[in-house]
């Protein structure tokens, strides 16, 4: 590849993916896509270090494609009592789906993104792969991603750590060297989900917290207000600690913190990276939540997807989030956890 499009969100990872892109010699243009109207800021951010590098530098409207891929999704999830992960649906259908396509249309041989993973090639497959610093690794959010993605994609920021990101981005004095990482859900900045729901036009649904014998603990707010493992906020008064432990209808079910603990998950939609298909069991790691650590499993072929085995029960497994396979620092792929029971391998 030679002429590289960098998806830059105005923050520091993007820029000096582009920087370091054009010191190893590709053509490199910049791209944001606006997602929302409030992300005329940033795409003005990631203007700038564009400027400051010299590069062309595109503004591409993405705003419907958003809310069909992302938001309506993300909505539904929630409607069907899971909790999802927009994120996963941004980076499949919009930065390294539809971006891909905009950046080949406008004649780049391929796409950089500021992700912490990296990517090798090894007997004609693409791999996927942790990155250096594995406290920044970001490949949980990557399992989704096709052979021909994977071939036309380039990683820059996994052979860094942060504090090395930062340090280059003051050194070339890029204008989004001191700005702050983006920790929430970026068309939810205030972190208050339900409320967005609402404002977007969901209305909760109403219905009763179940106790751990199944006795009626009074009303709850709305079914979307609540996720797995959750104590906090529910106000119920109770003789003991108590957790959502699993939703029924539009019923919240309560119980203890062992009540939370399970041993065996069934996830679908699965991607697989090394190979197009599981067809016999093999020993991995898996990861339940964006978190550091992975932990051990046996990974069985199933009906619709697969059935993680793990070695130590898991707490508070979430329908809805993505449940990411590993061995060691090589991505196996992910899909989605299913509120499904699985009871036969």
């Amino acid at each position: 590849m030679k002429k590289i499009l960098v998806a830059m969100s105005g923050g520091v990872d993007s820029a000096v993916t582009a920087l370091l892109l054009q010191e190893q010699g590709f053509e490199v243009g910049g791209a944001t896509m606006l997602l929302q109207p409030c992300g005329l800021a940033e795409a003005e951010g990631a203007k700038l270090s564009a400027a400051h590098m010299g590069i062309d530098f595109y503004l591409l409207d993405r705003q419907a494609e958003f809310r069909r891929a992302v938001i309506e999704p993300f909505k539904t999830v929630y409607r069907q009592g899971g909790t999802p992960n927009p994120c996963i649906f941004c980076n499949k259908a919009l930065k390294f789906g539809a971006f891909l396509d905009e950046a080949l249309r406008l004649g780049y041989d391929g796409i950089a993104t500021g992700h912490y993973a990296r990517v090798r090639e090894e007997n004609g497959r693409y791999l996927l792969c942790t990155a250096e610093d594995k406290t920044k690794d970001q490949t949980y959010m990557l399992y989704h991603l096709s052979q021909e993605q994977l071939g036309r994609v380039k990683f820059p920021m996994g052979e860094m750590t942060k504090e090395q990101a930062r340090a280059k981005a003051l050194d070339a004095k890029l204008p989004a060297a001191k700005k702050s990482d983006s920790q929430d859900i970026c068309f939810i900045p205030d972190g208050d989900y339900l409320s967005f729901l609402i404002r977007d036009g969901l209305v909760p649904q109403t219905g009763r917290f179940l106790g751990p014998k199944g006795e009626d603990l009074g009303p709850h707010k709305g079914l979307e207000a609540y996720t797995m493992g959750q104590r906090r906020g529910l106000d119920v008064a109770y003789g003991e600690r108590i957790y959502v432990v699993g939703k029924q209808g539009t019923d919240v079910l309560l119980g203890s913190n062992e009540d939370l603990m399970r041993s065996r998950v069934f996830v679908e939609d699965v991607n697989f990276i090394p190979f197009d298909s599981l067809t016999a069991p093999i020993r991995g790691q898996a990861k339940l939540r964006y978190t550091p650590t992975a932990a051990p499993c046996t990974i069985y072929p199933a009906k619709g997807g697969v059935i993680l085995e793990f070695d130590a029960p898991q707490r508070a497994v979430t329908p809805g989030q993505a449940a990411v396979f590993y061995d060691g620092g090589l991505v196996l792929g992910g899909g989605t956890i299913s509120s499904k029971d699985e009871d036969t391998l």
